[in-house]
Parts: structure tokens; C-alpha cells; sequence
């Protein structure tokens, strides 16, 4: 009887001691979306959707290579260039790059130098001539001669550019929500790059979130958008931060020191804008000019605006939609953007 007493005691006395070493392996389980070494400047170990492939060439002096995905056209059928926004990569626009390939369009999704899985120089003149001069560069390596552009956010600047540069490789023109609608620096105080360094160093996983949630999806959160939260916080605790961060502020002049808004009325391509209403973006809103009361960012009164001043332009306007409407409502912006090649006549010229 002793026996068994003396048993069941041990046998209790390893059951709480299980628990508690269970209970403590449990805590130390880290979080889901949660990157303790983080990224590296070419984001080693974030999953893209398509197979990457690297284009090495010089430029300023530099040997680099820029990321890139590819999916090929079929007979016949013209091939899609997407620019990515400032905070994104290539790899957001999966939804749509599908949409497009299953239609038999190529699709091309360059990360542009400084971005994504692209090479962080630790010294660039960053300008969207530069980077629309590198993606012909790409173009002409993969043999492609007549394009279509599309651009979001800062890529719909880098496509604007493009299509100005390149008349003849690009056929038309699509952007969605672009920022550089209205010409910064007429409203906004010029800032440094050190500033701008500044801002990026500060930047953490929760003010990450804390902007996309106000400024793209009008404070409702989906779980896919934990993605893109994850690529920029991955960098914000990398190794290679301070090298990102640096880059990140580059890029960041070029969006006031190289408006195209001023030339939207010589754009000679067909263009299409889709643009969702509710976009308030407004780089430099926090640092406008002494007196200055105009109201950036009104995609609402933009839109109507702007497309006034291009040759061959339709706006298609999304109600009630954010700055990411192909990310945010993605089987809406499925049927305008069917709308917008029919209007460009894609389908009937790609026969």
C-alpha cells in the first residue's frame, strides 16, 4: 500500500512538471508572421508566386541584377509590363498577372533596383528616366518590342515616364491609383535624404500595419494583408536594415523632384486610369509650405481632372475603394479592368 502511495505521488509530481515544461515550450512558440532574423536586402526566404529570374547588367558605374518574373505570351498576344508601388514588389500583383495569363497576355513583373528581390546599392541617383531607362534595358534583353504598361502608385509615375521615353515600345497605358497626379513640390516643402533616412530607421512591424490599415483598407484588416506587412518588417530587423532604409529614402526623391504630371498631355498612348475614390494619398500632406491650404491626395477630383489633360484617355472610377484596389477588392477590379482592355481594344488587336 505504501508502495502504491509512494507511486502516485511521483506519478503527480511528473504530471505538474510535464505541464509546466509544456506550458513553457508553448510560450516560447514564436507568434505566426513574426521574422526574428528578418529579411535580407533581396528579401532571401520571402516566397514569391512565380519563378524569379535575374537580369545582371551595369549601371552608374555598378553591377547589378534585377529581380523579375515572366510568364509568356501566347501567339499573337501582347505581353503586360507591371510596376510595382514605392512599399511594394512584383510579387502583389499575382491575382492580376494571372488573370492576365489565363487570357493568353505575357506578364511581365520587374522589381525595380532598390526594391524587392532587386540589388540595394549603397549609392544610386535614383529617377524615374533612370529606372524606365534600366526596365528597356530588360525589355530588350527578353526580346520584347511592343508592350503594354501598367503602373501603380509610384510605378504609374515610372510608367508615365516610360511611355514618354519609349513612344514605340509601349502600345498603351493603364494605371491604377498612381501617386504623382498633382506636382508635390508646387504644395510641399522640399525635404533632405536624411530625412527621409530617418523616418525609415523609426519604422516598426506595428507602424507598418498602422499606415496600411488607415491609408490602403479604410481600418478593416483581411488576413492576406499580413504578406505585405511581413516583407517590409522583415527588413526593418534584417541585417541588412540600415542598407534598405538607405535605399528606401532614395527613391524617395524622385516622387517630388520628378513630377510627370506637367507632360500627362504629351502622352500619345491610349490610357486608361482606374482609380478608387476613397484614395487620400498625398506625399509630403505633413510638410506643405507656409499658407499652403490646397488638399492633396483627392483622387475624387483628380481623376475627372486628369484625364482631361491626356490625348486618349478613360477614367474608370472604383466607389469606395482605397489606394489598392486590385489588392482590396480584387473580383471588382476584375470586371473594370476587363472593361479597361476592351476599351483599349486589346482583345480585338490581339487576334
Amino acid at each position: 500500500m505504501h508502495q502504491r502511495t509512494r507511486y502516485f505521488a511521483m506519478a503527480a509530481i511528473f504530471s505538474l512538471f510535464s505541464c509546466a515544461l509544456f506550458s513553457h515550450n508553448a510560450q516560447a512558440t514564436p507568434a505566426p508572421n513574426k521574422h526574428p532574423k528578418g529579411y535580407n536586402a533581396t528579401l532571401g526566404g520571402f516566397a514569391y508566386p512565380f519563378k524569379v529570374k535575374r537580369f545582371a547588367f551595369r549601371s552608374q558605374g555598378q553591377a547589378l541584377q534585377m529581380a523579375y518574373m515572366h510568364l509568356k505570351a501566347k501567339k499573337n498576344r501582347p505581353t503586360f509590363v507591371l510596376f510595382h508601388g514605392k512599399n511594394f514588389s512584383g510579387a502583389y500583383w499575382e491575382q492580376t498577372a494571372k488573370l492576365l495569363h489565363k487570357q493568353g497576355y505575357g506578364v511581365l513583373m520587374p522589381d525595380q533596383i532598390g526594391f524587392g528581390k532587386s540589388s540595394k546599392p549603397a549609392h544610386y541617383q535614383y529617377s524615374f528616366p533612370q529606372l524606365a531607362y534600366n526596365s528597356k534595358q530588360l525589355l530588350d534583353a527578353l526580346k520584347l518590342k511592343k508592350v503594354v504598361i501598367v503602373g501603380h502608385s509610384m510605378g504609374g509615375m515610372l510608367a508615365a515616364r516610360f511611355c514618354l521615353l519609349y513612344p514605340h515600345t509601349a502600345t498603351q497605358l493603364l494605371l491604377v491609383n498612381p501617386i504623382g497626379l498633382e506636382n508635390y513640390l508646387q504644395y510641399v516643402q522640399y525635404k533632405d535624404i536624411q530625412f527621409f533616412y530617418k523616418m525609415e530607421q523609426k519604422k516598426t512591424r506595428k507602424k507598418i500595419k498602422q499606415y496600411q490599415l488607415k491609408n490602403y483598407y479604410d481600418g478593416k484588416w483581411k488576413p492576406s494583408y499580413n504578406r505585405w506587412v511581413d516583407m517590409l518588417a522583415g527588413w526593418t530587423v534584417g541585417p541588412d536594415k540600415d542598407r534598405v532604409a538607405w535605399n528606401n529614402a532614395l527613391t524617395y526623391d524622385m516622387i517630388f523632384s520628378n513630377p510627370v504630371i506637367t507632360e500627362f498631355n504629351n502622352i500619345t498612348q491610349p490610357t486608361v486610369l482606374i482609380l478608387g475614390d476613397r484614395d487620400r494619398t498625398g506625399p509630403g500632406r505633413h510638410w506643405k509650405k507656409p499658407g499652403v491650404t490646397y488638399e492633396l491626395g483627392r483622387y475624387d477630383l483628380l481623376g475627372p481632372k486628369v484625364v482631361k489633360m491626356l490625348k486618349k484617355g478613360k477614367l474608370f472610377t472604383m466607389k469606395g475603394l482605397g489606394h489598392m484596389p486590385h489588392i482590396e477588392a480584387f473580383p471588382r477590379f476584375k470586371k473594370v479592368l476587363t472593361s479597361a482592355l476592351t476599351h483599349l481594344k486589346l482583345h480585338k488587336s490581339s487576334r
